[in-house]
């Protein structure tokens, strides 16, 4: 009986004794909330862009509470990795948006897996409008499985969809977008998650003023269409010229869809310019072209253009005025020792040269995206993949010495990561057919300028 107590009261004990552990391994629980407090701080912190990102790496809270201020994508182990564009593919422009659409394809073909996932890659077709923007933006922005776009290839689009990705903490790469207040110093706070591969125009309208100089051109003409485009790039080509000892005779503007250019052209005739320089779109730059070789004051006025009209789609346009047309341009020999291996590819594919001058940049813009999705994911221990946007956006921003098609690619603090050589090419022939602006040797159009 004693022998039975004994053991009865020894269970009792140990029961106490197991309890109380139990109780004591209850304590550190408060922990994991508190872990999550800092989402709860997002909307707060959006008014600094800048400053905004976690440290990028491989930080495994985040795979139990993100803390970006733009949220975070989170991919299960079988998950796509989700990158859109948004091109103009369809009405005049849309070889432009062709042409990027085919860089992106073939960078995906070299690179079909990032991070662990492989790239799935869709798009919306932006009319290289503001209004196309907006639709488009609007479309991408709504859905969260995208982690990334390249895009717009028209600033006027990209700044109607601008903002509609950065309130989404989409970051967005421009493959062609030139304008200069888009990476300028003073841009709105909005455009922190926006960057771009093209150059700048104030490189590239400089660039076609140097050369009207050199060339003995001493009155000049320019003509825009109302966008922002045109306009400063036209600006800035008048005040490189004026500076180099040139005459600025005339400056004058034309709606895009215009179709009677002749009234505006007896104006400029009038003031008898030697160079005129219009860094305008496919279908009011072909009305031009066509009509000043009708104006017997203007048929040997030397015609130019930039890269919004750098297209086979232009010949068809201009007919005949292609021919000697010229265009400011990316140079494409000063691009890297792939690019040849890029146009084998392309051939290949497509069965043409590329269409427009912005396909490696496009190719460029997708290896942009994936070099900052591989620094900035984080593997979690169940096999997915969690993506921070800010995070993100600061590793795509921070890219440096990026050897890319186009050049040595390395991001100002304002976005502006092109490797930008501008060289001026002349058209050959009119003749479609015949387009192959990257080919290493003299075919049409042809490089004259450096």
């Amino acid at each position: 009986m004693k022998k039975s107590l004994f053991t009865v009261l020894a269970v009792l004990l140990i029961a106490a004794m197991f309890m109380a552990a139990c109780g004591g391994a209850a304590t550190p629980a408060p922990a994991p909330a508190a872990t999550a407090a800092p989402a709860a701080e997002a909307p707060a912190a959006t008014a600094a862009p800048a400053a905004e990102a976690p440290v990028a790496g491989s930080d495994p809270a985040v795979c139990t509470a993100c803390d970006d201020p733009k949220g975070c994508v989170t991919l299960a182990a079988n998950d796509p990795l989700h990158i859109a564009w948004l091109f103009v593919v369809e009405g005049a422009d849309a070889s432009l948006g062709t042409d990027t659409k085919r860089g992106v394809e073939l960078a995906q073909a070299a690179r079909p897996t990032v991070a662990g996932h492989t790239v799935e890659v869709t798009g919306e077709n932006e009319g290289c409008n503001a209004e196309g923007g907006q639709a488009a933006g609007t479309k991408i922005a709504s859905d969260p499985s995208v982690v990334a776009a390249i895009g717009t290839n028209c600033s006027s689009a990209a700044r109607a969809a601008i903002p509609l990705l950065y309130a989404a903490g989409i970051p967005m790469v421009s493959p062609s977008n030139t304008a200069p207040d888009l990476t300028a110093a003073d841009r709105p706070a909005e455009y922190a998650f926006y960057m771009r591969t093209a150059h700048n125009d104030t490189v590239q309208g400089a660039a076609m003023a140097q050369y009207a100089y050199e060339a003995g051109f001493r009155k000049a003409a320019t003509i825009h269409d109302g966008s922002i485009y045109a306009d400063k790039l036209q600006q800035v080509f008048a005040d490189k010229f004026k500076e180099l000892g040139g005459e600025v005779v005339a400056q004058e503007a034309t709606d895009p869809n215009e179709t009677n250019m002749g009234p505006m052209l007896t104006r400029i005739a009038a003031a008898k310019p030697d160079f005129i320089y219009l860094p305008i779109f496919i279908a009011a730059g072909g009305q031009i072209a066509s009509q000043a070789k009708q104006n017997p004051d203007l048929a040997n006025v030397q015609m130019a253009g930039a890269d919004g009209v750098f297209s086979p789609d232009f010949l068809d346009a201009a007919g005949d005025a292609s021919l000697g047309f010229l265009w400011s341009s990316p140079d494409f020999s000063a691009f890297g020792s792939g690019y040849q291996d890029f146009l084998a590819k392309h051939q290949e594919k497509y069965g043409e040269a590329p269409l427009a001058p912005f396909h490696a940049h496009a190719y460029d813009a997708y290896n942009l995206i994936a070099d900052g999705v591989e620094k900035s994911a984080v593997q979690c221990a169940n096999g997915s993949t969690v993506i921070p946007r800010t995070a993100l956006r600061d590793a795509m921003l921070g890219t440096a010495g990026l050897q890319g098609l186009t050049g040595n690619l390395t991001c100002t603090a304002t976005g502006d990561c092109a490797d930008p050589k501008i060289a001026v090419y002349q058209g050959m022939s009119s003749d479609r057919a015949t387009w192959n602006p990257g080919a290493a040797d003299d075919s049409n159009p042809k490089k004259i300028w450096p």
